[in-house]
């Protein structure tokens, strides 16, 4: 008789630590194991704003699936359906169709993509932060912005071109806001002609506060760091519409720009609309032990898991943090399924969360304790490091960051990106993995 086959779905934090739970606890003779990505790496999404801002190198948080996974079968690919009744999945690589892939025990850890608005112009002009090549497209426009507007001798086209715009005031959009305009305050001595003053970073949400997901006390802590160096944050005001140079806001004023960081939350990718199975809020419902159905798992941001802990009765967050421990528990609920083990729970506490504001400003909470300025700066670091799940990588994304002490960043445009690969619109066309 054959081997059962095991394929796991996605190659972010659920997928990846599922999969080399699975290697760790199944013996090689007694399952196939499959992973399906559409990369060949994980992104540690956390650091995306550091690429962004260009203090580190995109390939820093670019974790190899192949060094970390040493008899699992890797498919770069994206899984257009699945069939439960004939256990198999539709896979499309970038060459075409390609024959489908059988299953006897499947984890779906789809990831997610960013979540859009019915707002007019999102998909043809605003900049997603979801992704490596969305962070090195938005470093290079960045720095195109400034040379643009060194450039010109228009004021109008100057102002545009200054003016940045930063939609979401969450954990990805605020360190994305504050990270960006310290990079951008710190390459005007190269553009002779601007001045300090013409700068304009502006951070919209319609939520009251920044940094719910901190608690009123940081977020506050983190409102006055961003506004003591000058961005506008405005909340309570969202876009309503984006065109070419100019977008429209709420409170029924406009700002000139060319410039539009669209991080308003996460979605899953459509395959998990296409299942025909359960949903809350766009997420596939999931029991106790992040079981779908018979033989079928899922976990990570497109899993709808109940947080027992919750005095609202509400599902776990989606986040790296929740992401990376759940796929720990259905690597293990797979392997128990197989005869290894037993079946766990999914039951985790959050351990707190950080938030980078750069230089040595920064918000952390961790196992409930809320810091700020350099001892949060140190948690920060100190967490993203230990998370990093590649001992290369941790070395790598330390040595930039020492070389940032005594160096400035090498601030230079690749243009590795084309426009069309980082729009949002292109994130959602390739986002089943």
């Amino acid at each position: 008789m054959s081997r059962p086959s095991v394929v796991v779905v996605g190659g972010g934090f659920a997928g990846y630590f599922a999969a080399r739970t699975l290697e760790r606890l199944v013996p090689a003779d007694s399952a196939d194991l499959t992973l399906i990505s559409a990369t060949d790496h994980l992104c540690y999404s956390p650091l995306l704003p550091e690429v962004a801002a260009g203090r580190l190198d995109p390939r820093r948080i670019a974790v190899p699936l192949h060094s970390g996974l040493q008899r699992t079968r890797l498919v770069q690919a994206t899984v257009a359906n699945v069939d439960f009744e004939g256990r198999t999945l539709e896979v499309v690589a970038e060459s075409g169709p390609v024959e489908p892939v059988r299953w006897d025990r499947l984890a779906l850890t789809t990831g997610s993509v960013t979540r859009t608005l019915p707002t007019p112009g999102v998909d043809n002009h605003a900049l997603g932060l979801k992704t490596l090549v969305e962070a090195q497209f938005v470093h290079d426009h960045v720095l195109r912005q400034l040379e643009l507007a060194d450039s010109t001798a228009n004021p109008d086209e100057r102002r545009a071109r200054l003016t940045f715009v930063v939609v979401g005031a969450g954990y990805a959009g605020t360190e994305t806001a504050a990270q960006l305009q310290r990079a951008t305050v710190t390459q005007l001595d190269r553009f002779p002609r601007l001045s300090r003053d013409e700068l304009r970073w502006v951070l919209l949400d319609l939520a009251p506060s920044v940094l719910p997901e901190l608690g009123p006390r940081l977020g506050r802590a983190a409102l006055a760091v961003i506004r003591g160096r000058g961005m506008e944050v405005r909340l309570g005001t969202t876009l309503t519409s984006i065109g070419e140079g100019r977008v429209a806001l709420s409170d029924g004023t406009g700002l000139p720009t060319h410039t539009v960081v669209w991080t308003v939350g996460v979605t899953p990718p459509p395959l998990v609309g296409r299942l025909g199975l359960a949903v809350s809020r766009g997420r596939l419902v999931v029991d106790e032990h992040l079981r779908l159905r018979e033989g079928v798992w899922a976990a990570g941001d497109s899993a709808a898991a109940r947080d027992p802990f919750s005095a609202t009765g509400s599902d776990y967050p989606p986040t790296a943090q929740h992401a990376q421990r759940q796929g720990l528990v259905i690597g293990r609920n797979v392997a128990a399924s197989l005869g290894v083990g037993r079946a766990r729970r999914y039951r985790h506490r959050d351990l707190g969360l950080v938030a980078d504001l750069g230089g040595v400003a920064a918000v952390a909470r961790p196992m409930g304790v809320p810091l700020t300025g350099l001892p949060a700066k140190l948690v920060t670091k100190a967490y993203h490091l230990y998370a990093l799940p590649a001992a290369g990588n941790r070395l790598r994304v330390a040595a930039d960051w020492a070389l940032n002490l005594v160096s400035r960043p090498i601030a230079a445009q690749l243009g590795l990106v084309g426009p069309a690969a980082a729009r949002l619109a292109a994130e959602h066309e390739g986002a089943d993995r």
